[in-house]
Order: structure tokens, then C-alpha cells, then sequence
């Protein structure tokens, strides 16, 4: 009998546990229901509102006028911009540290930065880009004094496209590096080792090999850049304003009164962006998947 006692003990312990596992979990689900899921959905919903509170879709036809779409070309082409040189970057660094090289003591340090680079943005990014690449920042005074180079004259002002896209790099390069640097831990020595013994060279192995492998983890790290760019909204306006017509700009004017005085066509802007970062993440999740079936 005392063997029948002692079996049956654990069980509520355990369900108890389980509880209070659960338990822990709950301030978390609260956040992500306050500041996400409810203001998705008051953004959904008042995409198909006018001001009086009945359905229409006047507001997502307003995202087909000539100003609106431009302003999403534009955010895209920085969103590719910055994404595929974050990539390209930020790829050759982390080769650089983990299979090249460079000593295995700044790998460290180097993802240390990346962690924090990553999520610096916003005031204190566009004030430093400002004061180093603005038309009196430390660089460009420095170029022009110095060696006789005018930004200026060749065309670079950090107020406009590539002016933003060299701004995003700060935090889309580490990005990458962060991801990507996994994905480069998984390549086992065994892959290289076997095409060296079938008379591979070396770009044959990055070729035929490595790259393959490696290939739906940069593409959907190029989605999460993409997606990274595309959504930021502080950097954006704290560093052009309003000389810059892209979406984030244009949404924040609109949700104030700036311009047209319609919350609700800004929540359709806001609408329009969900949908589009909605799908490079998607991508990412598809292709982070694929490449962990290899990396495993």
C-alpha cells in the first residue's frame, strides 16, 4: 500500500508544476497582448472605418494615389538597399571570424557589439550619423579640409536615399552578423574535408557546398533586413524630417493631421506595411526552417 501512496504522489506535484510554469509565462502574453495584438488590431479595423465608425474601403483605395505609392517604392528600395548590403557585409565579417583567420578572441567582443549595434536606433543613430556625415560632421569637414573631397559635390547628402540606407547599415550589418554567424557554426568540418579528398578547390566547396547550404539562411535574413528597414520608423524621421518621402514619414504626418487630416487613411498606410513586413517574415520562418534541416 505505502508503494501504491508513494506512485501516486508525484502527479499533482507535477500538474502543480506545470501551473505554475504557465504561471511565469503570463506577464509576457500580457505585453504581447497589450502592445501587440490589440493595437493590430485597432490598426486592421480602423483600415476598414471611416471617422463615423462604418465599413468602407475608401481608405485602402487611397493607398493606390500617385503620393502613397511612391512613398512605398521608396521605403522598398531602401529596405533592399540596406538589406542586401547588411547581407553582403556583414556575411564577409562573420566568414571573416569563424572560418577565417582572424583570432578566435574578437568573436566575442564582435558579437557583444553586434547585440547592442543592432537595436541602436532611433534620435541618438540619426544625431551620430549627423554629427559624422552631416554638412559640418567630423568626416565631411575632414574630407573636404583634409584631402580635398566634397561630399556634397559627389553627390552624398545624408538627408536623402543613400544617406538613409548608409544610416540603417549601422544596425542591419550586425543584424546579419547575429543570424548568420549559427548558421556558419553548423558547416561541419567533415563537408569540407570530403570535397578536399574528391580534388575540390576551394570555390568549388564554397560553391557547390557551403554556399547551397547556406543559401536559404542568407536569403531569409535578407527577408528579416528587409523587413528591419522597412519598419523603421524614428531613425527615419529623426534624421530627414520631411525631405524624404517614404512610408514611416509619410504614416506619421498622417496619424498627427499633418497633411490630410485622415487617422484612417494612415491606418491603411499602417495596414499596407503590416502586410508587407507580415511577408518578409514569413519568408525568414520558411527559410530559417530549410536551413536547419541541413545544419542539424
Amino acid at each position: 500500500m505505502s508503494s501504491n501512496i508513494s506512485g501516486a504522489s508525484p502527479r499533482p506535484a507535477a500538474g502543480r508544476r506545470l501551473k505554475l510554469e504557465w504561471l511565469g509565462v503570463l506577464p509576457f502574453a500580457i505585453f504581447i497582448l497589450l502592445f501587440l495584438i490589440m493595437p493590430t488590431m485597432k490598426i486592421v479595423l480602423g483600415a476598414f472605418q471611416t471617422p463615423e465608425g462604418s465599413f468602407t474601403l475608401e481608405n485602402l483605395a487611397g493607398l493606390f494615389t500617385a503620393s502613397i505609392l511612391s512613398a512605398y517604392w521608396i521605403s522598398i528600395k531602401i529596405s533592399v538597399a540596406s538589406a542586401a548590403l547588411g547581407c553582403l557585409i556583414g556575411f564577409g565579417v562573420a566568414t571573416a571570424v569563424v572560418l577565417g583567420g582572424l583570432p578566435q578572441k574578437i568573436r566575442a567582443p564582435l558579437l557583444t557589439f553586434s547585440g547592442v549595434a543592432s537595436q541602436f536606433a532611433g534620435v541618438p543613430l540619426a544625431f551620430a550619423f549627423i554629427a559624422t556625415l552631416g554638412p559640418v560632421g567630423l568626416v565631411t569637414v575632414f574630407l573636404k579640409t583634409q584631402l580635398g573631397l566634397d561630399l556634397r559635390l559627389l553627390g552624398f547628402n545624408i538627408l536623402s536615399f543613400w544617406g538613409l540606407t548608409v544610416t540603417y547599415l549601422f544596425f542591419q550589418i550586425p543584424l546579419m552578423i547575429l543570424i548568420i554567424t549559427p548558421a556558419l557554426d553548423g558547416l561541419k568540418r567533415e563537408w569540407r574535408e570530403a570535397a578536399e579528398i574528391l580534388g575540390a578547390s576551394g570555390f568549388q566547396y564554397w560553391r557547390m557546398v557551403a554556399f547551397p547550404i547556406l543559401l536559404p539562411s542568407i536569403l531569409g535574413t535578407f527577408s528579416l533586413l528587409f523587413a528591419n528597414a522597412f519598419g523603421a520608423v524614428a531613425t527615419a524621421i529623426a534624421l530627414t524630417g520631411s525631405s524624404l518621402n517614404i512610408v514611416p514619414i509619410l504614416l506619421f504626418a498622417q496619424i498627427r493631421g499633418d497633411v490630410l487630416g485622415n487617422p484612417h487613411l494612415g491606418y491603411a498606410l499602417a495596414f499596407g506595411m503590416i502586410l508587407v513586413t507580415c511577408i518578409a517574415n514569413t519568408l525568414y520562418i520558411w527559410m530559417r526552417t530549410r536551413s536547419e534541416r541541413w545544419l542539424k
